[in-house]
């Protein structure tokens, strides 16, 4: 825990004007960015004596080690550059609302020559129009299912409109009459958009004018007496107004506003968003997040105007934004609304009428929300606490392992051999910073020599090594990050920071590294860390058998209760990181090439190889070729055209093979293209491999 004093910066040295601030760790990460009016002002907050902070303040402050800051000429500007930096940092003591992208739009891909509706989820695209977010993607279909009745705009899949567009012959939504038929041309592109442009407008708000439009072809079409076509328009005016009752009318006057209301405790807040298009309830969404320092309600709404509209700009940022506290201040806040939509933007709390009465209703949702989140993760919060503290005491550990490595080798009766690194903080998985390792072995080659020196052991002593050397060079330099290198996910060399000299997650060292394996594979990676001079950092093993637990040095393992859930946190690190080596083997082993006696060939990799099978066409002509037609294939110098010829050679042509029954002699296998074929179970096979040779994957 560090001391804020040791790196205070002095007042004088703080300049008295806007900015944005990040706090660091000591290993160089930004755990928090903040922005400030006054950056010497609300500097000095954080530097008082640590009983009068916040807990949360408290924690983020002692786990700094340095502050630094940037002058902006506005605080729109520190606005707008502190929200880059959050999304850019992704600081773990700033509020994050934890949005999992999974909320359905329905969207109309206006960027293509047919626009197409259809239910999309995940970051928006450029030139697609969206509506919602809905609660349900059934919601959409259901609305959708009663509109195509009136514009018959396409729905269906790239590979459905070629298909019908080659064959002469709609879908069946073209011979009902819910698709205009685009791809067989009874309509043109410019018609077809036109009906995209229609349904766009419908969900967007503008129903009157387009309703009141049908009633008047209606009622000609009846006094001409084209009662057919009456009654078709008739139904799809019944289609329209069944689709409007979805959505009731909650404000007069054709409102167009977005309603923010938060629902909060000490620990966590809840916030819910009704977004309101012409006076209806076209979208909603809600967020939850745990509040990691001491904010205010008109805090918690700004970081939420933030997220919602970081990354949006005109039709998706409305007129009015109604919510229960306004930030202080508030007029960068709203300046900064005005600039993401181009026009004026209220941001302002309801005081009365159905503005007021709605906003409770959307108050209402988030006290719902927050008092079901809490719910659900009451146990699995207390659960993960258990794990880290009983791990803790079960290894003799001064604190719970917040950052926990596993490493685990993978192979195929020596072939392909890889490892894994996954991650897990706070007992939850960090996908974003798992690594993939290819094992080097002797000679670059990447096969286990069983006997002959190279072994799971081995490889797991090499990975530890190479993932801390790098750390471990970085850090001793100067104290400062500076550009190097890192074993990246395939074992290539790689820059350990970014363009701005950040450093790369992979930078961080871990409390614990867990390995998968008993004694041997434990006192491996010991090995590699005391080689290392790193005497900070636990090790223990899980073995498969008996779940025993192993620690270096130690005669007999750690066993620990089956009951146990630090035991199933360790099983679960486990297993992810044999997952993860096992589906990168798999990959790698599925895209291998096997060229039969080049394989032997020392320092001729898969691409030489392949440029040399391209090149002959088959290995018996390579085998016949002077060194000088070898030298002609790319990358293939005398040296390394010598040693291919002298080694096919030595290898010893293929027996031809022979008809039995006809004592006839076979084609040479050798003319045969080299292929890979697939099992039954659906895992690579290499072709002609021998079932000897086939074995058990670990």
């Amino acid at each position: 825990m560090a001391d804020p004093s040791s790196y205070r910066p002095k007042p004088g040295d703080i300049p008295d004007c806007p900015g944005v601030y990040r706090f660091r760790d000591e290993h160089r990460r930004v755990i928090y960015v903040g922005k400030a009016k006054s950056l010497r002002q609300r500097l000095a907050n954080y530097f008082q004596d640590l009983a009068n902070l916040h807990p949360r303040t408290r924690t983020m402050v002692t786990t700094a080690a340095s502050v630094e800051w940037t002058v902006v000429s506005t605080e729109v500007e520190a606005l707008q550059l502190e929200y880059s930096w959050i999304k850019e940092y992704d600081p773990r003591f700033n509020v994050k609302y934890r949005d999992d992208k999974s909320y359905p739009y329905l969207a109309v891909t206006m960027n293509e020559e047919f626009p197409r509706v259809q239910v999309m989820r995940g970051h928006k695209k450029k030139g697609v129009r969206y509506f919602g977010p809905y609660a349900h993607a059934w919601a959409i279909r259901d609305t959708v299912d009663l509109l195509l009745r009136v514009f018959p705009v396409r729905t269906c899949s790239a590979g459905v409109f070629k298909n019908a567009a080659r064959t002469g012959r709609p879908c069946l939504l073209g011979y009902i009459g819910k698709c205009s038929a685009p791809c067989v041309g009874r309509v043109s592109a410019e018609e077809h958009r036109e009906l995209a442009e229609e349904f766009s407008d419908f969900m967007a708000g503008r129903t009157g004018t387009y309703l009141r439009r049908l009633e008047r072809e209606m009622t000609a079409a009846a006094e001409e007496m084209e009662y057919e076509r009456a009654a078709r328009l008739r139904d799809d005016i019944g289609a329209l107004k069944k689709a409007m009752e979805k959505n009731a009318v909650v404000l007069a006057d054709a409102t167009d506003a977005d309603l923010v209301a938060v629902a909060e405790d000490e620990l966590e807040a809840a916030v819910q968003i009704f977004h309101v298009r012409g006076g209806r309830v076209r979208g909603q969404r809600g967020w939850v997040t745990d509040k990691v320092e001491d904010v205010t309600t008109g805090a918690l709404v700004e970081h939420a105007l933030q997220q919602l509209y970081g990354e949006e700009s005109g039709d998706a940022v409305p007129k009015e934004v109604l919510v229960p506290a306004l930030p202080d201040p508030v007029e960068p806040v709203q300046q900064w609304l005005t600039g993401r939509r181009g026009a004026n933007v209220s941001l302002r709390v309801p005081q009365r009428g159905d503005k007021k009465a709605l906003m409770e209703t959307v108050q209402r949702n988030a006290l719902q929300a927050l008092a079901l989140h809490r719910t659900r993760r009451a146990s699995d919060l207390t659960t993960r606490s258990r794990a880290l503290e009983e791990i803790a005491e079960a290894l003799g550990l001064d604190s719970a392992p917040l950052r926990i490595e596993c490493y685990d080798i993978s192979h195929l009766q020596g072939d392909d051999v890889v490892a894994s690194m996954v991650v897990f903080e706070d007992g939850l998985q960090r996908k974003s910073e798992y690594r993939r390792f290819q094992i080097r072995g002797r000679a670059g080659d990447t096969r286990l020599w069983h006997g002959e020196g190279q072994d799971d052991v081995r490889s797991m002593h090499e990975v530890i090594t190479r993932r801390f050397r790098r750390y471990l060079a970085e850090k001793e330099r100067t104290g400062e990050w500076a550009d190097g290198e890192d074993a990246l996910a395939d074992g290539s060399p790689g820059a350990l920071t970014e363009d701005d000299g950040r450093p790369k997650r992979f930078a961080y060292p871990p409390q614990l590294v867990v390995v998968d394996g008993g004694w041997p594979q434990v006192a491996a990676a010991q090995r590699a860390l005391d080689e290392l001079g790193i005497d900070d950092i636990a090790v223990c093993g899980l073995a498969k058998r008996l779940e025993e637990v192993w620690l270096p040095g130690e005669d007999d393992p750690v066993v620990l209760p089956r009951s146990s859930e630090g035991l199933y946190l360790l099983q679960r690190v486990r297993d992810e990181a044999h997952r993860f080596a096992i589906t990168y083997q798999r990959t790698r082993r599925a895209k291998r090439f096997r060229a039969g006696p080049l394989d032997d060939v020392p320092g001729l990799g898969e691409a030489r190889k392949q440029a040399l099978i391209k090149h002959f066409g088959s290995v018996k002509r390579l085998r016949s070729a002077t060194i000088d037609q070898i030298r002609e294939v790319p990358g293939i110098g005398r040296k390394t055209a010598e040693t291919i010829a002298a080694a096919l050679a030595r290898a010893a042509p293929a027996a031809p093979a022979v008809n039995t029954a006809t004592g006839e002699i076979m084609e040479d296998m050798e003319e045969a293209p080299l292929e890979t074929a697939t099992s039954d179970a659906g895992e690579p096979v290499t072709a002609g491999v021998p079932d000897d040779r086939r074995g058990q994957e670990t």
